[in-house]
């Protein structure tokens, strides 16, 4: 019957027996009378439909009812069986009492055992029940019990026998659990059933060792198997549990811990047939599909024990003269669970002592980590080596590329331990799907996986020569030699670079709007064909053009033909307040007849209703902030974000006010979607299509890890695809015709000798704290103190004044800074002055003032942006404009200056490429020249060369670079200080 969600209704767990697999439970709703008293209507729930009454579940609902389906037959039987079966045929053959397969009940047990137990831990405050013979979920109610229950166990050995009995106390009494028909419902932690109570246990005891008293008051261990009994039971009760013994000792003895992984492989049934003509499980003889199963364990002195996830101690047996001793040995619990941490952080994740890897995964693991087993003193030991003994040792390739005439040499050896196979015999085996290899000793190495990934293009396009030493690849196959090159996969000796071209797609070319004012160019019109194609589509977009291409008139364009052809409702553009100006000024130009309203301003209407009397509003990100409840009311046809890198903090409250905005279609605009981490990719391409990049978590682990910390390349080209759509970059090279000329050169300066004398003094003082502290501590403690140091370092090779400000020397690089600005001036040219230190722009500022040269100037402290770009602009007696490296990166056109001067290299060249692009960019008609002023013999010049090297994170996916700093090797910093 179905339960209406309308009236009042109650979600119960029943718990039922099932013929073969145990005890399980299931979900149910029941509806309740109009006392509020359950009725006898009442249906099953699953994942499917448990969202339908959602106003009786929270969040251990939800999880309780996914673990109850997993634990189904029928979910079961698809678990282990992929083929269609029915369950009574599965379980017939599977739980037959002769011909069953035991290790597959095995596995199914150890499946539903976990869920059991994550099950019982979840019942918590939930209304439980037992359910009837009839089928009625809710035949008699079961509480469950907080407090947990303890056990003590008893042993009294006698010249006869021994007598072994438990007890159990629950809430400081003696529980009467026997002949009452109690039971267990999970025995791995135990979980006992009393009358009506559910009854978990400290120690996490094993319901093994309760099972047989369930109707027995004692057992009796005849003297003839006492010490069979004594070694296989009661050792593990003493090493885990209160024990109460008369005849026998307990001694507690301590040794140093060591690890010990053992492994063996494990016999799986078939995907194809289950079962043979004679009713056996088939067993898997295809060496790719077996597995390995790790048990992990500890050596204390003599003894060796299996992993627990609480260990205490752990008991051996002695006998002598016809006494017995449990030697207790106590375990050191933080050395194994750290070893447990450590293994998982590797990717060995060990449950209940158990990891089960893919064979081919396994191995690869086992050579992966040779150095950690070999470091942290691991034993790794076979134990089933009857049918094969394999090779745990480290297996190593080595190969070396070099260019020939036509074709590329490649010589390779292969090693497994001791013993070394030839490159051509590996390959043939892998062509032939086999992943083993016979060592001379009978023992089988498994080629690693990593191997078959790494190099199947190389195995697949290389050809023979008459040298069994040597292989040779084609000339034109260069790119898998520059991906074996920059993977680390070879050692490649090659004098011509490989250029990558990037396809453009052209796409359908609509028209445009009439009242555009206003001629695209060939690249903007492409640009507003791909905005309109995302808009026919639904589809958000990021237009990421570089600075200066025009990415304000296209999405005018956009906005003008939206406007002719939607439904009328105004659009949304939000931005940093210092724009606002200048998409007025765009606006007004290129889109007349649009509505505007510029919703800024302390004396704004904060009326959303007024919207609909516009084309387009125009707001900033703070006001957005401000005022997300008003703007969220209002459904927008477009809502688009300029400068969106605003954004690429999902946690912030910007990036979390604009999901709440409401729209038909989404744009994101900026020249540098990726400033310091592909992280900043997620926010914004998740705000233009929710969910494109998934869960912030899966991004992290899937996309930015394997690309930041691994240069993962198949993540960086996945990651590609799935956003290239979606994202439109065109860089000034692609379009450079319609950019006029710039010509960009580097100005050596030499220090001045006080400059100099100063410069060293704070190296030294500097290399020897920061490679002491990377030596003790790692190179990742000393990043804070390398940062400090390269800028203290940085700033004496521009002047030691903005280090120390009484220092009365002089600067080699202020000499013929101050000579290149009077030099230009001279010649009536504009001058862009760039530095990332406002200390510096003081300086150069200090001496302006001096010579009586008229300049503007902005740093983030500088209130009238627009005030300041005007009158550099439009007064032809201002010809220098002395500007905050990071201050001047956004909105500013500075057309009219034909020479951009970069006083001191900064970490991010894409960071330097905007201040150069405020001259640079459309509306230009000047040759552009840019001045790089370096310092001779410092950290300047090295900087240099390290960006080429340092910076290359994804390029072919949008690019600029994550931290530069933490990109640098110990060598690196050692070279920076020298």
């Amino acid at each position: 019957m179905k339960v209406s969600t309308a009236q009042p209704f109650q979600l119960i767990y029943s718990l039922y027996q099932h013929e073969y697999l145990g005890y399980l439970f299931e979900s149910f709703v029941v509806q309740l009378d109009e006392k509020g008293r359950l009725t006898l209507q009442h249906q099953n729930i699953s994942s499917k439909n448990a969202r339908e009454f959602e106003s009786g579940c929270d969040e251990n609902d939800y999880k309780l009812i996914k673990l109850m389906d997993e634990m189904q037959q029928d979910s079961v039987v698809l678990k282990f069986y992929k083929k269609k079966v029915k369950p009574d045929e599965f379980f017939f053959k599977v739980y037959d009492k002769e011909r069953g397969d035991k290790v597959l009940q095995e596995s199914i047990e150890l499946y539903l055992e976990t869920r059991r137990a994550k099950i019982l831990d979840l019942l918590k405050g939930k209304m439980i029940f037992e359910m009837g013979r009839d089928g009625e979920p809710a035949w008699k109610q079961i509480h469950w019990v907080e407090e947990k229950a303890t056990v003590l166990f008893h042993f009294r050995r006698n010249d006869d026998n021994t007598h072994y009995f438990p007890t159990i106390k629950l809430q400081g009494e003696k529980l009467e659990w026997q002949y009452n028909n109690s039971y267990l419902v999970c025995l791995e932690p135990a979980w006992l059933i009393v009358k009506d109570k559910l009854i978990s246990f400290e120690k996490n005891v094993d319901g093994n060792k309760l099972k047989p008293f369930l109707n027995k008051k004692f057992i009796v261990i005849p003297q003839k198997v006492e010490e069979t009994y004594y070694q296989k039971f009661v050792t593990q009760l003493v090493a885990s549990f209160d024990v109460y013994a008369k005849g026998f000792e307990i001694n507690a003895e301590k040794y140093p811990t060591q690890p010990v992984i053992n492994f063996s492989e494990l016999v799986q049934t078939t995907n194809g047939t289950l079962f043979d003509s004679s009713g056996r499980s088939n067993q898997l003889k295809d060496e790719e599909d077996s597995k390995i199963l790790f048990k992990l364990a500890f050596k204390y002195g003599p003894y060796q024990f299996n992993y627990e996830k609480q260990p205490l101690a752990s008991v051996k047996l002695e006998k002598s003269n016809g006494s017995y001793i449990f030697h207790k040995v106590n375990r050191n619990a933080n050395v194994e669970v750290e070893m447990v941490q450590e293994l998982s952080k590797r990717g060995l994740k060990f449950q209940n002592g158990r990891a089960t890897l893919p064979r081919a995964t396994a191995f690869n693991w086992l050579n992966e980590n040779a150095d950690f087993l070999h470091d942290f003193g691991i034993e790794v030991q076979q134990t089933d080596t009857e049918r094969k003994k394999y090779f745990v040792g480290e297996s190593k390739i080595e190969i070396k590329v070099e260019e020939g005439i036509d074709w590329f040499d490649i010589k390779a050896t292969v090693r497994f331990g001791e013993f070394e196979t030839t490159f051509q015999e590996l390959r043939k085996l892998i062509n032939k799907h086999k992943r083993e290899v016979k060592l001379p000793n009978g023992e089988i190495a498994v080629i690693p996986e990593a191997w078959i990934k790494d190099y199947a293009e190389l195995f697949a396009f290389m050809e023979e020569t008459d040298d069994q030493s040597t292989l040779k690849l084609r000339k034109h196959h260069l790119s898998l030699i520059q991906d074996l090159q920059s993977g680390s996969l070879a050692q490649v000796t090659m004098d011509r670079k490989l250029q990558k071209l990037q396809e453009f797609e052209e796409i359908e070319d609509y028209e445009m709007p009439a009242a555009f004012n206003g001629t695209l160019r060939p690249y903007q019109k492409a640009g507003y064909n791909w905005m309109r194609f995302l808009s026919e589509y639904n589809f958000g977009g990021c237009l990421a053009d570089d600075m200066g291409l025009g990415k304000t008139v296209q999405t005018l364009a956009l906005l003008q033909a939206q406007t002719e052809h939607s439904s009328g409702q105004a659009s949304l553009l939000v931005m940093p307040t210092s724009l606002i100006y200048n998409w007025q000024i765009e606006a007004s130009k290129f889109t007349p007849n649009l509505r505007v309203l510029v919703y800024t301003g302390t004396n704004r209407d904060k009326n959303a209703e007024q919207f609909a009397n516009y084309d387009l509003v125009v707001t900033s990100y703070g006001i957005t902030r401000i005022d997300i409840d008003i703007l969220s009311s209002y459904y927008f046809n477009y809502v688009i974000l300029d400068e969106s890198q605003a954004i690429k903090n999902p946690d912030s409250l910007i990036a979390k006010c604009v999901t709440e905005l409401k729209s038909r279609h989404r744009l994101i605009l900026t020249g540098t979607p990726l400033e310091n981490s592909t992280f900043d990719l997620w926010s914004q391409m998740s705000f233009i299509n929710p969910g494109l990049l998934g869960a912030a978590k899966y991004f992290k682990n899937e996309f930015q890890q394997p690309i930041e910390k691994r240069g993962d390349i198949d993540k960086t080209r996945k990651l590609n695809v799935i956003i290239k759509p979606f994202i439109l970059r065109r860089q000034k090279s692609q379009v450079a015709r319609d950019l006029p000329e710039k010509f960009e050169s580097v100005k050596y300066s030499q220090m001045t000798p006080e400059q100099e004398e100063k410069y060293e003094e704070v190296k030294s003082h500097y290399r020897n704290q920061i490679l002491d502290t990377i030596e003790k501590s790692g190179i990742k403690k000393s990043q804070l103190l390398l940062l400090q140091g390269l800028t203290k370092l940085r700033q004496i090779a521009n002047h030691p004044k903005m280090v120390e400000p009484d220092f009365e020397g002089g600067s080699g690089k202020l000499e013929d800074i101050t000579y290149m600005i009077e030099s230009a001036i001279s010649e009536g040219h504009k001058i862009l002055v760039f530095s990332q230190f406002v200390k510096h722009l003081s300086i150069v500022k200090e001496f302006l003032e001096d010579r009586k040269v008229d300049f503007t100037y902005l740093d983030g402290s500088t209130k009238d942006r627009q005030g300041q770009v005007e009158k550099f602009q439009n007064n032809e007696d201002i010809k220098v404009f002395l500007i905050s490296l990071k201050a001047g990166g956004l909105g500013l056109n500075l057309t009219k200056a034909d020479y951009v001067f970069l006083l001191d290299p900064w970490w991010n060249p894409a960071i330097e490429e905007q201040a150069v692009d405020r001259a640079h960019r459309i509306g230009q008609v000047n040759t552009v020249f840019t001045y790089k002023f370096i310092t001779r013999n410092t950290v300047e010049e090295k900087i240099l060369a390290l960006q080429k090297n340092k910076l290359k994170l994804a390029n072919d996916l949008i690019t600029t670079e994550e931290s530069f700093i933490k990109k640098l090797t110990t060598e690196d910093i050692s070279e920076l200080l020298s």
